[in-house]
């Protein structure tokens, strides 16, 4: 299905703002925020993050397919984007995932750092309510999609809550948890519901899951065999080292994410010609990457490659190059 209607933006800035807002909700967002939180603000709070998005995400994206409640019609909205057009619209995952990773960061770190409760709660509240306003700009929900999703989302967090410290330490001291983190996942993409129509919400799933499955390997190897590459050295607030802080974030940021995008394209050109070549179809062949013995594999192992290099290849990587 495809957008036929054109448009006339009279509006620029509400169409740049909620455009970008609309990206706040997509993968080139998490591929940075998250790893940004964990090599330059704290590990206990990206570990938190990653846990409460992983679980978010998994929940929006299967109750989707389970509800199959439509996206709105078109006309009589206009719609601003096509890849997600396909998948169905109650609940809206942008809007899941902007609450969970806003709310999450201010619950974790509003007792670890010095700053205005009320600055938090509404920087999370905007953040929130951006993306949420987006997916209605770009006529990809209902105003109900929009509200439920950022319902279940609060509900999940409420219920997560509780249990962050108890799932934080399992996950970084018990030996099963490489197996846990890879077997448990793997199960749930490649049985995931079942649609008449292809839909990319499997492939974003086994995205997700497999990122947060690389990063959870991460953090037990971490916890296992090396000690905390930053520990103490968080970003703290302070002016008089503002120069040299802003200085090195930048540069742990930027080499971080080279690392990060290299990783995911080296990983993806190996896995699809592995796939290509056991299952006999060319690398441009894009319906037979959407079969499920060829998506699940491929997406799973890219992305976790990725989790798993953001949370140890690159933090050595930043010790070696004296960047900590």
């Amino acid at each position: 299905q495809g957008c036929t209607q054109k448009y006339i933006v009279k509006n620029y800035f509400y169409y740049y703002l909620f455009k970008f807002s609309a990206a706040l909700g997509e993968e080139i967002f998490y591929i940075t925020f998250l790893p940004f939180t964990y090599w330059n603000i704290d590990h206990s709070v990206s570990r938190r993050m990653i846990i409460v998005w992983s679980i978010v995400m998994y929940v929006g994206q299967v109750s989707k397919d389970i509800l199959k409640w439509p996206r709105p019609l078109s006309p009589p909205v206009v719609k601003l984007e096509m890849r997600t057009n396909a998948e169905y619209g109650m609940p809206s995952t942008h809007a899941m995932a902007a609450t969970a990773i806003s709310f999450s960061f201010f619950i974790a770190t509003m007792n670890q750092y010095k700053y205005p409760l009320e600055l938090g709660l509404v920087a999370a509240f905007v953040f929130s309510t951006l993306v949420c306003l987006s997916r209605l700009y770009t006529g990809m929900h209902t105003v109900l999609d929009v509200i439920g999703g950022a319902l279940i989302s609060a509900v999940l967090l409420v219920l997560l809550y509780p249990a962050w410290d108890t799932i934080d330490h399992l996950l970084l001291t018990s030996p099963f948890c490489p197996l846990f983190s890879i077997v448990v996942p793997l199960i749930l993409c490649y049985n995931y519901p079942k649609l008449d129509y292809y839909s990319p919400t499997r492939g974003d799933t086994t995205t997700i899951l497999g990122a947060a499955a690389g990063a959870t390997v991460g953090f037990w190897l971490n916890n296992q065999y090396s000690a905390s590459a930053y520990a103490g050295k968080s970003v703290q607030p302070g002016f008089p080292l503002i120069t040299s802080t802003v200085v090195f974030v930048l540069a742990r940021f930027l080499v971080g994410i080279l690392v990060v995008l290299l990783t995911r394209w080296l990983m993806k050109s190996v896995v699809l010609g592995v796939l290509g070549y056991r299952y006999k179809f060319p690398m441009a062949d894009l319906a037979a990457r959407r079969r499920l013995e060829v998506e699940v594999p491929y997406k799973f192992v890219t992305y976790s490659s990725v989790g798993f290099t953001a949370t140890v290849i690159v933090p050595l990587l930043h010790e070696l190059l004296g960047l900590l």
